[in-house]
């Protein structure tokens, strides 16, 4: 089965991705420190979407303006930290990167770190600031890595990426820890982002995500050619008309920008990006065609259900939602390499 497309994906597939993916936020919504019946849910969600009136019920205010903001914030994040696993575990072919094999992620961390540690905000829009330094560092990482590379290999080839994304993300993670010991009254709002939490999510976050993940997604799918050339060597890739730099620069930039602004909203959440690619992978086959989309289903699905263990495990009490990925994503991890070392595929 090595490197081989699954037949068996279709277009009817997909839709059972999305149909999961649909049901189970349907499902995070009702469940809760506070359970709301399923047909309470859908009537709600119902007359909302399409602006008829509410209704007299105690539940609708915690649907609507509690949980579903939070979980369409998740669900974004994880279709976004999804996608770009996917995207640079192709581009790179690597089956152990995903965005923040690059540093960007820590990058991302810390320019939002500075933000929250300083009180950098933008006027009328709170969120704005820590958003704006994560993107800017995210670019940072990148502009920085890059410039590494390239001087020390013209041919931008994807070790030299990788050293230096771990090399970075180690420098940057010192930087890091210095911001939280001199943030003093900050420090207990750094640490719990840092280990990454959608609570308090908005619906402006999600128009934020949503906006961002379509642009971003074009995109990277409108590159899944390229990277399916990318699989079979980047020789190989010349030889098909590929412009390998050109490829290499679009995908890092934009992965680098969805990073950004994932980190801006939800912290540091892990994981998400290096395991869903291989469980989706065993459905669709390797097609970056098909993998890319089902990959955005499969990480927001994920994540919904990280998010609800998160909230439900140790009631009234939350868990950070990064927590939960690292665990899971821990023990699938361990799963995926045993394979890897048995010479299967995934």
């Amino acid at each position: 089965m090595k490197n081989r497309t699954n037949d068996s994906f279709s277009p009817l597939t997909l839709t059972l991705f999305a149909l999961v993916t649909a049901a189970t936020l349907i499902f995070c919504v009702c469940l809760g420190s506070v359970r709301i019946p399923l047909g309470d849910t859908v009537t709600v969600l119902w007359r909302a979407l399409r602006g008829q009136e509410l209704p007299d019920s105690s539940a609708v205010p915690i649907i609507l303006n509690v949980r579903l903001p939070r979980v369409l914030c998740v669900m974004l994040t994880g279709a976004s930290l999804a996608l770009c696993g996917a995207s640079m575990q192709g581009l790179l072919k690597n089956s152990l990167a995903d965005g923040s094999t690059l540093g960007v992620s820590t990058g991302a961390s810390l320019g939002a770190a500075l933000a929250i540690a300083f009180g950098i905000t933008l006027p009328q829009i709170p969120f704005a600031g820590t958003m704006v330094m994560a993107i800017l560092f995210a670019f940072l990482s990148l502009m920085v890595i890059l410039t590494l590379a390239y001087r020390l290999d013209y041919s931008l080839s994807t070790n030299t990426i990788i050293l230096l994304g771990v090399i970075f993300s180690m420098f940057v993670s010192s930087i890091l820890s210095l911001v939280i010991t001199f943030a003093s009254d900050k420090v207990k709002n750094i640490v719990f982002w840092t280990m990454g939490s959608l609570s308090g999510s908005s619906y402006a976050n999600a128009l934020v995500l949503l906006a961002v993940l379509m642009i971003c997604s074009l995109v990277l799918l409108g590159l899944s050619r390229e990277l399916n050339a990318f699989a079979i060597g980047e020789d190989n890739a010349r030889h098909v008309g590929v412009n390998v730099r050109r490829t290499k620069l679009v995908v890092l930039i934009t992965v680098s920008v969805l990073i950004g602004v994932c980190v801006s909203i939800g912290g540091s959440i892990g994981f998400v990006g290096l395991v869903t690619p291989h469980m989706v992978r065993l459905i669709t086959g390797p097609n970056h065609k098909r993998l890319l989309p089902a990959c955005m289903f499969g990480g927001a699905t994920f994540l919904m259900l990280c998010d609800l263990a998160a909230r439900m495990l140790l009631s009234p009490l939350e868990l950070p939602i990064g927590v939960v990925t690292s665990l899971i994503g821990a023990v699938v991890f361990v799963f995926i390499y045993a394979r890897a070392r048995q010479g299967r595929e995934i």
